[in-house]
Parts: structure tokens; C-alpha cells; sequence
């Protein structure tokens, strides 16, 4: 989508389509899919791309309102098939799944096309209401710092930063969810979170955590950076779930105080991962505490071996395998962590579907959530 040929034009012609690319605003233009009757073929060449069975179909149940549940995900080849296997659990689990609508942030430049990426999502979830949004990777390349881990200086890891402007204005509140996570309760209860105190964003905060260990002596040393959060009490807490409110979000200009910090960052190091630290330095100490179960993190283990790792002891409604290890590629190379297997029933890659059908019909909703609850 980002480079286009045009051959046999008039100069007219040729005209019309410069003028409508220079209206395109400069952060993302987007595709737009609803619901619609039949099935899609899709000629897709990546065996990636073309590797999906259809999900089943879900439907509301009784008492649904006609209240939308705005989700935003990024999407790309390489999370593709987590991508997929978290909208699965979302809608599975969702007590009106038809209420959902979801927002894909696609590269401008991945190697999958986002029309090839719009048709994948549309031939597996052929009722499923979303939009596609291509995020222009030079909004923010020139921001990025080196990390501990090259996949942490992907430019769509920075995509939640632009969701104030990438979004349609009539967008005013928004679960985002990072690719590699499955949901195992109903979104709504998500959905339904109050933030209070005129907060932007709500996350499970976990105080228990080393705040120091993310900022390098470079940041402690500096009194006046140091100060930044002043009176706040700041916690870690994880990006990769949080309910937005994206009228403050734009209001706050969150995005250029974010932006503000990549600045600092690239001049002084004062971090050494990817796109959380801006997010502590803004929001840490003031954001909406969302219980733990909502993101039962680091299943993916640390960062630079990915090694197998337990759920937090509690009740749990998702489960996210931030960190290096992905479930897919453990499971792929027969190296799988025992929690991945919790992850597989969602996923529709086409040669796991034989065993996941069984696995996730075997559940009712919420099912997941009491077999690994630890109450």
C-alpha cells in the first residue's frame, strides 16, 4: 500500500489519484469491512497467510445491548497467528461477540500487504465487524532507540502511542491488546472498568515490582529527571492490555509527552527497552488499578531467553505471553512451555485444527477461567 505504479494514465487521471494520495493524513489511512453475507476466496501466495480455517460463527446471546466494544490490536505476518487466536478468545468468550468491533493497526511496509492481511481476517471471521488502519512507520522511526531485543524496536510496537490519531474521532474509549494474549473471560467485563479521577487509561499495576530497574543511572542521577513524578507513587505495569479513554488521551496530548521522552532517550539512554518505559514516565502513579487477572503476564518469559514460566497465583481472565517466547513458535519446534498449550485451542492454523476444535468446545463460557483460577 505504500508504493504505487500507475501505467497508461492520462494527465488528468494521474491528477486525480496524486490529489486523493496528498489528502491521505499522514499518520494512517484505513480500509473499512463490515459484515457481509457469502464467504471471501482469497488467492493469498505466504503459506502464513493462506494457513487459516474459518472460526465458528458466534452470536449474541439474550439481553445484549447495542453498545459497541471498540478493541484495538496491531497486525503483522510475523504475529499474524497470534493475532488471530486472540480475536478467537475474544469472541468465543465474549457474551455478545457481535457487539466487538476491532481496530488492526497494519505496517506500511510489512511484508504482508495490509489489503492481504484485511482479507485474511475477513476469510476467517467472515461476520466479524473491524477496520484496518496502515500506520506510517516514518511517524515515529526517527524516535526509536536501540533495546535489549531487535523485535523491540519494531515501529508497530509504537502504534499505541498514535491511537489518539490514528482512531476515527468518534472512537472515545478503546481496549487495546497486544498480539500475543488470549482472553479466557467475557471483554465486557473489561469494557465496563470506570476510570476515575479524570484518568486516561486503566492497567493492572504491580507495586511489588523494582520501578528502579527500568530507568539507567543516567535517569537516577539527573535531579531534575528524577523528579518527574513528583508526588506520585509510580508502579510497573505491562502496556500490552489497557482500557483507554481516548477523549482524555487526546485532550492530555499524551501522544507528544510520550514522544518527548523517545527524544530524551535517544540524546542521554535513560532506558534500555523498547516502547514501555515513555509509558511509566507518563502514566506511572496515575492510572485506573485493573485486577491482576486481567493480565497474566511474562508468559513468554524474560526477554532475552524466553524460558517457561508459571501464572501468578489468582483468579485469571487473560493471559498474555509478553517476553521473549511466542506459543506458536514453541509449539511449532515441539518445545513447548506447559501454559502454551492453553494458548493452542485458539488457534486456527489450519494443521492444529484437527485437536483445538474439541478443546474449546469442551469449555463453556468462561470455562478456561475456572480451571486455572487459583481462588
Amino acid at each position: 500500500m505504500g508504493r504505487f505504479r500507475f501505467f497508461n494514465r492520462s494527465l488528468n487521471d494521474t491528477a486525480i489519484v496524486v490529489l486523493f494520495l496528498l489528502s491521505i493524513p499522514l499518520t494512517c489511512f484505513a480500509i473499512r469491512y463490515f459484515p457481509a453475507n457469502g464467504g471471501t476466496e482469497v488467492h493469498l501466495g505466504s503459506d502464513v497467510l493462506s494457513g487459516f480455517t474459518e472460526a465458528p460463527e458466534y452470536r449474541n446471546g439474550v439481553g445484549c445491548s447495542r453498545d459497541t466494544i471498540h478493541v484495538a490490536m496491531t497486525i503483522d505476518l510475523e504475529y499474524l497467528r497470534g493475532t488471530i487466536a486472540a480475536v478467537h478468545s475474544v469472541l468465543r468468550h465474549a457474551s455478545c461477540p457481535e457487539n466487538v468491533f476491532f481496530h488492526f493497526i497494519a505496517a506500511e511496509f510489512d511484508p504482508a500487504s495490509p489489503r492481504d492481511l484485511t482479507r485474511r481476517v475477513r476469510s476467517t471471521f467472515p461476520s466479524l465487524s473491524f477496520k484496518v488502519y496502515i500506520f506510517r512507520e516514518d511517524t515515529v522511526i526517527n524516535l526509536i532507540s536501540s533495546s535489549i531485543r531487535i523485535a523491540l524496536e519494531n515501529p508497530l510496537n509504537y502504534a499505541r502511542n498514535y491511537l489518539g490519531d490514528i482512531l476515527d474521532p468518534f472512537v472515545d474509549r478503546v481496549i487495546y491488546l497486544d498480539s500475543d494474549i488470549i482472553l479466557v473471560d467475557d471483554i465486557q467485563k473489561l469494557w465496563s472498568i470506570t476510570l476515575q479521577n479524570n484518568r486516561a487509561i486503566g492497567a493492572p499495576e504491580y507495586c511489588h515490582t523494582n520501578f528502579t530497574n527500568y530507568f539507567t543511572d543516567t535517569f537516577w542521577s539527573d535531579p531534575l529527571m528524577s523528579r518527574v513524578f513528583g508526588s506520585r507513587k509510580p508502579c510497573y505495569f505491562n502496556t500490552g492490555v489497557m482500557v483507554m479513554d481516548m477523549k482524555k488521551w487526546r485532550s492530555g496530548n499524551y501522544r507528544k509527552k510520550i514522544e518527548n521522552w523517545m527524544e530524551v532517550q535517544r540524546k542521554k539512554r535513560i532506558y534500555q527497552l523498547g516502547s514501555l518505559p515513555p509509558f511509566l514516565l507518563v502514566f506511572g502513579g496515575n492510572i485506573e488499578p485493573i485486577h491482576h487477572r486481567w493480565n497474566q503476564h511474562g508468559l513468554g518469559g524474560d526477554n532475552v531467553k524466553g524460558s517457561c514460566r508459571s501464572l501468578h497465583s489468582g483468579p485469571v481472565s487473560l493471559l498474555h505471553w509478553s517476553g521473549k517466547g511466542k506459543p506458536w513458535v514453541r509449539l511449532d519446534e515441539n518445545r513447548a512451555c506447559p501454559l502454551d498449550h492453553l494458548w493452542e485451542p485458539y488457534d486456527l492454523y489450519k494443521r492444529n485444527h484437527g485437536s483445538q476444535l474439541s478443546a474449546v468446545g469442551s469449555f463453556g463460557l468462561g470455562g478456561y477461567s475456572s480451571f486455572i483460577s487459583f481462588d
